[in-house]
């Protein structure tokens, strides 16, 4: 099946699925028909296909009932039940909000033409952001079904969609949003997946390919899984993933933060395939503790790889559908546990879908049909806390959001550029991929358009609380050879010995790429099975902005003379004094000389070229013994570990500037002996 991404209204759904709101059944006049000679054995036959068809209560029956009412609609546009029928075909169609001059215009020439009709013209009010006028029609016909409480929650709960739309609308958000027509087609497309440094886009499409049929439900063909890359102005050739498409259904819902793994939907569960080189892997689906016997659909990967949030529940039956987000967390076997709800505040009584987890690890992206809905799915929010509890959930306002559905959000590591599904006036598909830029006042636009834009609608700004990251790129290499290297790499907090984050290097080319928050002092280790071990530093404490760091590793094979240096030690100014936060590093040089019994080192500490030539000697002398001494204390016997300082002989970059003296400032290990 296919995810629920369609703008269809609520109510209307539920008329396919359950007859306690079983649409009036309105009869045609086909007398009124009869008008001139010309044509009206046409329009006839297009009455009677289009009744045919609307009577089967699909989508895909709705959409051919209005090709055959819009003909009849041209030899007659004044008929109240066509227009009425119209109408009710449009609101079960992507482009909702035609519907109401449709609505209108049978209300206008017969208010009873069904009993329903201020329902349906509500919605379409609804839908073109007139919400006065349809909360005005939603009370009027809240009489008609005051014995029917189901009925009478649904109208109710419009009522306050429409009260939320008005206060959401008064506060225009500063963003642009642009259809990303290279990606988009006449088809379907939904559900983007942005790796972190914005480059590749994998999203879902309907658009005709060659692995899968048509499906006769709606006349499109089954969904394939697509992939995009940008260079550095536009975005490239749209390729149909075709090692993951099947000639079924085929969904892409999740992309991990590293962009190495894909979450699928495959009828009704959830698979990962994993990127090797250039290939992905045959899907493996999620074990039992994640997959049920309910339908588990969008889902999303937290920082460090270890949670996964997943939506559970959702039925293509519109009375059973209640998707609510779940997690599930691995344990110290790597084995995914039991899935638990998350609480109350973020699940409600309605659909949650589209979680994206932004490059923070802590904000939550997802939509809903509860909260403070304007109608349909609504993009919300919502921040992890220190305590492990979860933020109330915030909408993301107008114009992001919308009386239709606005959904699937993902945002780039940069904070400033989103992408989400739905529909605008200039979308040419049933639903598109559009590209959000929050901009902030002053951006893209000088004073007297900020002047006019303040008139015309107050203007507030997306509350995005500076959730900031840096993204660390790169790509890992044989030192001798130059070949890439599959390589792990993990980024650990210094402060707290905590892996943030971890993942591989591509085996065929050795890219990487690793997106951590600032405020922290981290250290990124990067090793493979015979080769020494490298660690690199990145100090991101005062770091308030977001960036783009490169960073190229050469790895060592392991033989006499290799060096490898260390640079998450830290000692006490002009001191030899080891700071706590050297500890995880010089733990993992214990290990490595633990998993390599037969290798004697040499631990040698250097300096930049401040100060005389013998106090520098002492000190590097004195910090390198430092490191010995705690590697020695750990276990290793004292004749495999040499320590040697050299001051300032054997600078690594040029002293004339702080970021050179930074690096000559280090400590290295050399392998002096291995059998």
């Amino acid at each position: 099946m296919i995810r629920k991404i369609f703008p269809l209204l609520f109510v209307v759904l539920i008329l396919s699925a359950n007859n306690s709101y079983a649409q009036e059944d309105v009869k045609i006049n086909k007398s009124e028909f009869k008008l001139k000679k010309k044509g009206t054995g046409d329009a006839l036959k297009n009455i009677k296909y289009g009744d045919y068809y609307y009577e089967q209560h699909t989508q895909g029956s709705y959409l051919k009932a209005l090709n055959y009412y819009l003909e009849a609609f041209e030899y007659n546009p004044d008929n109240a039940e066509l227009n009425y029928k119209i109408g009710v075909c449009y609101l079960e169609s992507i482009f909702g909000a035609k519907s109401l001059s449709f609505l209108q215009a049978s209300y206008n020439a017969k208010s009873n033409v069904a009993s329903d009709v201020e329902f349906y013209l509500g919605m379409a009010l609804q839908l073109n952001y007139k919400f006065d006028e349809a909360i005005s029609l939603f009370k009027k016909y809240l009489p008609k079904i005051s014995a029917d409480a189901y009925k009478t929650s649904v109208v109710n709960k419009k009522i306050y969609e429409c009260q939320n739309g008005k206060i959401l609308n008064e506060k225009q958000q500063r963003l642009i949003i642009t259809n990303m027509n290279v990606l988009n087609s006449s088809s379907k497309e939904y559900g983007s997946l942005i790796t972190a440094d914005g480059s590749k886009m994998y999203f879902s499409s309907r658009r005709p390919n060659k692995t899968g049929d048509i499906d006769l439900k709606d006349d499109q063909y089954f969904e394939d899984i697509y992939v995009s890359e940008k260079d550095s102005s536009s975005w490239g050739v749209v390729k149909n993933l075709k090692s993951l498409n099947t000639a079924g259904h085929d969904d892409a819902v999740g992309l991990s933060h590293d962009g190495n793994t894909l979450i699928l939907y495959y009828s009704g569960d959830l698979f990962f395939s994993e990127l090797n080189g250039d290939q992905w892997s045959n899907p493996k689906p999620f074990p039992k503790t994640i997959n049920s016997k309910e339908i588990e659909s969008s889902a999303c990967f937290s920082l460090d790889g270890q949670t996964l949030y997943f939506v559970r529940g959702k039925d293509p039956d519109p009375m059973k559908s209640n998707g609510d987000i779940y997690f599930s967390k691995k344990d110290e076997k790597g084995e995914w546990g039991v899935a638990a709800k998350l609480p109350d505040n973020i699940n409600t009584p309605y659909d949650e879908d589209g979680l994206f987890m932004f490059a923070d690890g802590q904000t939550i992206y997802f939509s809903s049909k509860g909260h403070n809905s304007m109608g349909g799915y609504d993009i919300f929010k919502t921040t992890i806390n220190d305590d492990r509890t979860f933020s109330d959930p915030e909408n993301m306002g107008a114009p992001l959001n919308t009386p239709s559905n606005d959904i699937y959000f993902v945002m780039e590591s940069n904070n400033t550029i989103g992408y989400l599904t739905t529909i605008r006036d200039d979308t040419y598909g049933f639903t598109d991929i559009y590209q959000v830029r929050f901009t902030g006042r002053n951006m893209f636009m000088n004073s007297e358009d900020n002047l006019i834009a303040s008139i015309a609608n107050p203007i507030t700004e997306v509350n995005l609380e500076k959730k900031v990251v840096v993204i660390i790129t790169g790509k890992i290499i044989d030192q001798q050879t130059g070949l890439p290297i599959d390589a792990e790499i993990v980024i650990i907090d210094n402060n707290t010995n905590q892996v943030i984050y971890s993942t591989k290097s591509n085996s065929q080319n050795g890219e990487y790429s690793v997106n951590v928050p600032v405020g922290k002092n981290y250290g990124m280790v990067i090793r493979k099975d015979g080769y020494l071990f490298q660690s690199e530093n990145f100090d991101l404490v005062s770091t308030s902005n977001y960036e783009e760091i490169s960073k190229n590793i050469e790895l060592s094979s392991i033989e006499v003379n290799s060096i490898a240096r260390l640079s998450n030690i830290f000692f006490d100014f002009a001191s030899s004094n080891l700071k706590d936060a050297s500890v995880p590093e010089l733990d993992r040089v214990v290990q490595f000389m633990k998993d390599n019994p037969n290798m004697k080192i040499e631990i040698s500490g250097h300096t930049d070229n401040i100060g005389n030539y013998d106090d520098n000697m002492r000190l590097s002398q004195q910090r390198a013994e430092a490191v010995a001494q705690y590697i020695s204390n750990k276990g290793i016997p004292k004749e495999r570990i040499i320590a040697k300082g050299y001051g300032f002989e054997k600078p690594v970059a040029t002293n004339n500037t702080p970021e050179g003296r930074q690096q000559n400032r280090r400590v290295e290990f050399k392998v002096t002996s291995f059998k």
